[in-house]
């Protein structure tokens, strides 16, 4: 039988357990996947220590690929031996293997490989409505993006660079600054020893920006505000310093008028027709260079506590994925 990394309790890393399930053939609408790689996300930290509640007993992880093993009825896009992967699916991906939704399962293109396919999905597919659909990116625009060093960081880098955009990244250390740098961050701010508001207001000439992408959340968020232009976007899609809270929205009033928004990447690509367009946006890029997906860090699949631990100190840079 399958293995699966399961959790009955909300905590640390040690309430992962390893566990062999029961999985049966797929129902009408599904498909069964045997798992190849799957992707490390801080989102998955986040569901196991309850900041985003779920039913427990519960599953992690939300993006992987694999092989179709076999399809339910109904099913007529997919086939036995098809390579796939998924970035926006029922949680659960920490396993062998799995029933999904097929309409939920994108076919992969020959010249992206199952661990950077693992890598690259939920944080790509979040790359590409954060800088092509909620603020489209363009020619002439400078940007900041926090943890620039990161897995949807060193993404979102290259592709807003490819666009023709400014980069400034926020990163905690030199050799994060040169990751950063060595994927389009034209100006990698180092947070441990300056002030990246400041650095932002030297940088565009006290000109400041028209959008700021904040993965990190309550460490960054006010700050983040004061980097904004009259009537500038901050975009607040993750809390890896804890989540921001008791905000008075007349603050953003006060300092320019300025929008916010708490996207997902379930609103976006909820429907398979935007679903399939944001993956050929993604594949595109990756298959002509213009973004690179390296994978700095593996870890066996059973060992994803150990990977959790290293995520939450900051050691891993860029993507990590779990081989199975």
């Amino acid at each position: 039988m399958p293995h699966v990394i399961r959790i009955h309790k909300h905590g640390g890393p040690e309430v992962m357990q390893w566990e062999e399930v029961q999985l049966g053939p797929p129902g009408p609408g599904e498909a069964r996947i045997r798992q190849t790689a799957v992707g490390l996300n801080y989102t998955d930290v986040y569901s196991r220590t309850g900041l985003y509640p779920a039913p427990l007993p519960m599953g992690l992880g939300s993006e992987a690929a694999g092989v179709v093993e076999a399809v339910g009825t109904g099913v007529t896009d997919l086939k036995p031996g098809d390579r796939v992967a998924y970035g926006n699916s029922p949680i659960g991906a920490y396993a062998e293997a799995r029933l999904l939704p097929a309409h939920r399962l994108l076919a992969l293109p020959d010249g992206i490989p199952d661990t950077t396919a693992a890598a690259m999905m939920l944080k790509g597919l979040t790359v590409q409505y954060l800088i092509r659909q909620i603020y489209k990116v363009k020619r002439g625009d400078t940007i900041l993006c926090h943890a620039a060093a990161g897995g949807v960081g060193l993404i979102l880098c290259q592709w807003a660079k490819h666009l023709g955009a400014t980069v400034i990244g926020t990163v905690s250390s030199d050799d994060k600054a040169a990751l950063a740098m060595a994927h389009g961050c034209d100006h990698p701010i180092v947070y441990t020893r300056e002030d990246f508001s400041a650095r932002v207001l030297e940088i565009t000439g006290g000109e400041k920006l028209p959008v700021v992408y904040d993965s990190v959340g309550k460490d960054t968020f006010m700050k983040s505000l004061d980097c904004l232009a009259p009537c500038g976007l901050i975009v607040s899609f993750g809390n890896s310093s804890g989540p921001v809270e008791g905000f008075n929205l007349g603050i953003l009033a006060s300092k320019g008028s300025l929008f916010l928004t708490r996207p997902t990447l379930g609103t976006y690509g909820a429907k398979r027709e935007n679903m399939v367009a944001m993956a050929n946006d993604l594949f595109e890029v990756v298959l002509t260079g213009a973004v690179r997906i390296e994978v700095n860090q593996t870890y066996p699949l059973k060992d994803a506590a150990r990977a959790h631990r290293d995520l939450e100190a900051r050691k891993t840079t860029g993507s990590t994925v779990l081989t199975v």
